[in-house]
């Protein structure tokens, strides 16, 4: 259970997407990973990583859903209540609800 401590200074939202434009917070720390097929995986985690457990100020992590096929292991165990990650598409890659893990979470939780 999330007490009023875990989300009262996240203000900011982070991407980590193929096409961004995005607000950067006061001390200048990037909340934002633009991915291009050059972008090595380790870079993809380095930045899941930092906005999930580093950054306080962080309370949605936005990620293209063929990102997060990436690093699909990190993604799915991944259970924090903040930063809350949503898995959305780019124009490029459609959605996939079979693949989203807060989707396949609630299905657990209802039986399904």
């Amino acid at each position: 259970m999330a007490s009023h401590a875990d989300y009262k200074d996240r203000q900011f939202l982070a991407v980590i997407g193929d096409e961004v434009m995005s607000r950067t917070p006061p001390d200048s720390q990037k909340n934002f990973l633009v991915v291009d097929n050059k972008t090595e995986t380790s870079a993809i985690e380095a930045a899941f990583e930092s906005f999930t457990t580093q950054r306080k100020d962080i309370g949605i992590v936005l990620i293209n859903q063929h990102i997060a096929d990436k690093i699909r292991h990190r993604i799915d165990t991944y259970t924090s209540a903040f930063p809350t990650i949503l898995e959305i598409p780019s124009k490029e890659h459609p959605y996939d609800p079979e693949k989203d893990s807060v989707l396949r979470r609630v299905r657990r939780l209802f039986g399904e």
